[in-house]
């Protein structure tokens, strides 16, 4: 693109500095195409000034839509893009769903536009663009990358290591391989004056590999929490500021400008190149100190890379002083690069304060993926894919009216969103955050229609144009090309600010804790002027160390709270909503109370910690009794009722997704033989997910392999089982199997998060076992899903027809929030304490046994393994209509084939009771066809659904 003459420069007067840029992307009527085919459209015929001739092809490919090898190549980024958009509506229910939202943004749109555009502009910039027999290998390295990622991705949620290691290894290789083509281009072509940006292009890509080789090792169980926080910023390092970082920054060199369309300033090469050098200097600092464990080199690395941001923001708003951006892609990507270098200061801070043991990134996460990577993204494209798709500057203009609708507003609206939403949450609370992401998220979201618009618009003037020629009419003048309309850009973003503020109110207004804080923050007149600030504990015995205060009223109260606890982590909330957060082993956060105007209660709100003595009394001296209740109010509903049986429609139906638990038992696995003795294997991945438990019901769940009730071992007397314990949850957790025989001392230990335990047993004795967290509390982990069952068959067991195993569990809940399919819930331990549960399950859901039954047949034989695994209740199974001809009870026979152990005939059980840890299994023929309802007949607990059926045929 040529640029706009000046006084000094004749119109035709060649541009010694001109910037690259496609043709008729300008809004101005007057905007040249001329520089774009010689620099960034080289080989393409697009359907430009009117009259130009187009070919017979062009016209086919046009009026059938038949896609070109950039189309193929692209359709990969569309189909994230609607993939990503439908985990993030149904993300709750999606094991890993952040990392793979994360994965989806940064492998599945940012790498495959990468390997599209850079092969664009690396053509274009180098004047060399390849034949068409090149383009089907480049369609395959295209898709060998996304099936590389779908494996990958499976990998990482299934916990299915081989698949891991095997996407990761093929996406290194896929984008290695493409830097090892670029390079070859650069060599068969011609000296370029932009072949700086090929170079870095190529450099980029083989910086990938080394970073998919440390998100397999970050993947990979065994990984010790030490190099899981020093690979993990060694992964992000060379991921998105090398890979992704630089790439953008060679392209922006001369991509800036002609988004702008406007010309390079003098020197912009040079400077970019000197930014470029201080950007892999700094990168080589970073990954070089992460993996030594040296924090301080590690920070200056992430300095000197800011300061080259610093340079390459200096010449991109030097660049403005002739062309200021006017439209989306301008403002996008501007945005983009300004949360880039907020992201890698923030990352500076952390790292230096909180050293490489103990560092977590995931404040910074939204900053790289919504403010950096995605802005860029949908920006460059917003810019590109009008003057990919060609047409003439009609076509152009009508494609960028769509992409550029409330533009202002639009950029406006996420960065305000994305602002609000790393606030600390016990600034904005959690109903704030969760509106500003919705709001942010469908309004990235909002490029998708608008670019289906765009293309709609772009094919139907194109056509309209082709059926023109044939008719030989003359072409009709563009009545936007003679008199554009000025966009109100600031009314868009006023609006735009607006909506934010908005949805802002909404969610304080929904929050009864936002409520409470903004109520502490206004009792100004009761104010003193004074502050008062106290140092506070969090120790590993569940206490607050000191665990009161008083506060003359009128004070402003700050507390420091250090958590010394080396396993758990705590946080200090308070009645008012404020709330440190959550804090992790050995860190330190700061709580700013408000003013204290009446006594006030505060707690640790991590799930069973209060009721083990985490609380902290706050008494406000000289406090009048006319002060009002309202801390203790709110610490009530803070705390949180324990919903009754009631609270649950238990008629109501299970959601869609949910997939009921299969109850048949697994027979025994092969294992692996070691000097004739068979060995089971498996590794417990501790998370902390959502998971349904009822009808309209999801709890904050605790789980061993991503379940709530853990897996089923099976086995036989003699196995022996080994079972890897990785923590990757906030808090301590362990593990403490019933069917092994060890001392507790060590297996059983609570480990930190990142930790990994090796727990190995034999299984001594037959029977049905239990398996739960013993962190403490222990009611609490074991009713929050941390608990299973082991299951050692008795020897010469005789085979049945059909074998199934249940387990009863009871849960006491409050509600958490709510959800568009119901209730978000927590554990009570105060209910669990009191034994008041809200729900009893079977195999970790309330009724999925009614909509989805066992099955049996007439005449065949079936067994039940029955456990009781609490944490408090009595279980008397019974299955309504038939009697047990066999039980069997914590290890032995009480009837066998109707037998007792005195030999009396014609026995049978009516039902089999056992108390919490208790287990055993009956068996029995069903006679006829029909249903068969089973219960807990302790009706309380049946009636709280503890329920289900079997459906059994002839």
């Amino acid at each position: 693109m040529m640029a706009e003459p000046t006084p000094q420069q004749p119109e035709n007067a060649p541009k010694p500095h001109q910037a690259p840029g496609p043709q008729g992307s300008g809004n101005s009527p007057t905007a040249p195409t001329r520089g774009y085919r010689q620099e960034l459209s080289i080989g393409t015929r697009p359907v430009d000034a009117p009259g130009a001739p187009i070919s017979e092809r062009q016209a086919r490919d046009i009026a059938t839509g038949r896609a070109t090898w950039h189309r193929k190549a692209s359709k990969p980024v569309s189909l994230w893009m609607f993939a990503l958009f439908a985990v993030l509506m149904t993300h709750r229910w999606i094991p890993e769903s952040l990392w793979l939202m994360v994965h989806m943004v940064t492998l599945g749109l940012i790498t495959n536009s990468i390997l599209v555009w850079s092969q664009h502009f690396t053509e274009a910039l180098l004047k060399n663009k390849l034949p068409d027999s090149a383009r089907p290998v480049q369609l395959v390295r295209i898709y060998t990358l996304n099936a590389s990622i779908v494996v990958l991705m499976v990998g990482v949620i299934f916990n299915l290591y081989p698949l891991t290691l095997i996407g990761s290894t093929g996406v290194g290789l896929v984008v290695a391989w493409h830097g090892l083509a670029l390079l070859q281009q650069m060599r068969s072509a011609l000296p370029a004056r932009f072949g700086t940006s090929i170079r870095y292009y190529i450099a980029a890509s083989w910086l990938l590999p080394l970073g998919a080789t440390f998100g397999a090792l970050l993947a990979y169980d065994g990984t010790s929490a030490t190099w899981h926080s020093r690979l993990l910023l060694a992964h992000e390092a060379v991921n998105v500021l090398g890979f992704v970082g630089i790439t953008v920054v060679g392209t922006l060199m001369t991509l800036w400008p002609t988004m702008l369309r406007t010309v390079m300033l003098p020197d912009a090469v040079a400077r970019s190149s000197r930014a470029l050098v201080l950007m892999c200097a700094g990168l080589t600092l970073t990954v070089t100190g992460a993996l030594m464990g040296n924090a301080p080199l590690a920070t200056s690395g992430l300095i000197l890379y800011a300061a080259a941001l610093i340079l390459v923001g200096v010449l991109m708003v030097g660049t403005t002083a002739a062309k200021k951006p006017s439209d989306y892609p301008t403002f996008s990507v501007a945005a983009g690069m300004v949360w880039l270098l907020v992201g890698v200061l923030w990352a500076a801070v952390l790292v230096l304060t909180q050293g490489l043991e103990s560092l977590s990134l995931r404040p910074i996460t939204p900053v790289f993926v919504a403010g950096f990577l995605a802005q860029v993204l949908l920006g460059a494209m917003s810019y590109l894919l009008p003057a990919r798709m060609g047409g003439g500057p009609k076509a152009v203009r009508a494609s960028n009216r769509e992409f550029n609708r409330f533009s202002a507003g639009r950029v406006t609206m996420i960065n305000l969103a994305l602002l609000v939403f790393i606030l600390p949450v016990n600034i904005t609370g959690s109903w704030v955050r969760t509106a500003a992401s919705l709001l942010g998220a469908f309004t990235l979201f909002a490029f998708i229609p608008l670019m289906l618009r765009g293309v709609k618009q772009s094919v139907a003037i194109r056509k309209a144009m082709i059926q023109a020629r044939a008719r030989g009419e003359a072409p009709v003048p563009d009545p936007e090309a003679q008199h554009p309309q000025p966009v109100p850009h600031l009314r868009h973003a006023l609006i735009g600010a607006l909506a934010v503020v908005l949805v802002v109110g909404l969610g304080v207004a929904a929050d009864p804790a936002a409520r409470a804080r903004l109520a502490a923050s206004g009792t100004g007149s009761a104010a003193t002027g004074q502050t008062t600030t106290l140092t506070v504990e969090a120790t590993a015995d569940m206490r607050f160390t000191p665990n009161t205060a008083e506060v003359p009223a009128g004070n402003r109260l700050v507390i420091e709270v250090h958590n010394t606890d080396t396993k758990n982590a705590h946080d200090l909330t308070f009645a008012n909503g404020t709330s440190t957060g959550r804090i992790n082993p050995g860190e330190t956060k700061t709580v700013e109370v408000g003013t204290i105007t009446q006594d006030l209660e505060g707690w640790c709100s991590v799930m069973g910690h209060r009721a083990m003595g985490m609380t902290f009394q706050v008494t406000a001296t000289g406090a009048t009794s006319t002060q009002g209740t309202g801390g203790q109010q709110a610490g009530h509903t803070a705390a949180g009722q324990v919903l009754s049986p009631t609270d649950i429609d238990l008629q109501g139906d299970i959601s869609a997704n949910y997939q009921s638990r299969d109850a048949a038992l697994a027979p025994v696995p092969e294992g692996e033989n070691i000097d004739g003795r068979t060995v089971h294997r498996q590794t417990f991945k501790v998370q902390e997910l959502t998971r349904e438990i009822a009808p309209g019901t999801t709890l904050n769940a605790w789980t061993y392999k991503g379940s709530y009730m853990g897996p089923t071992l099976h086995g036989k007397v003699g196995d022996i089982f080994e079972i890897t314990l990785v923590n990757k949850g906030s808090m301590g957790h362990s593990i403490d199997f019933h069917a092994g025989t060890v001392a507790p001392d060590q297996p059983m230990r609570t480990i930190a998060p990142g930790e990994t335990l090796v727990y190995r047993f034999e299984a001594a004795a037959s029977g049905i076992w239990l398996y739960h967290c013993s962190t403490m509390p222990m009611s609490t982990h074991l009713a929050a899903g941390m608990f299973g069952a082991v299951v050692i068959d008795p020897p010469d067991l005789p085979p049945v027809d059909r074998e199934y195993l249940l387990v009863q569990s009871e849960v006491a809940l409050t509600q958490a929030g709510n959800t568009p399919e119901g209730i978000l819930t927590n554990i009570s331990p105060e209910g669990l304490a009191a034994g008041t549960p809200t729900l009893t399950l079977w195999n970790g859901h309330a009724t999925q046994y009614l909509r989805d039954p066992l099955t049996a047949k007439t005449g065949e034989r079936v067994r039940i393994w029955v456990l009781n695994a609490g944490p408090g209740g009595d279980l008397s199974f019974h299955i309504v209509g038939s009697q047990f001809d066999t039980v069997y009870k914590e290890g032995g026979y009480l009837l066998q084939g109707g037998r007792d152990a005195f030999g009396t005939t014609k026995g049978a059980s009516q039902a089999l009771d056992l108390a919490p840890a208790q287990g055993g299994f009956v068996e029995m023929t069903f006679t006829e066809a029909g249903t068969y309802t089973f219960v807990n007949h302790d009706f309380a607990a049946a009636e709280r659904g503890a329920r289900g059926q079997i459906k059994v045929t002839d």
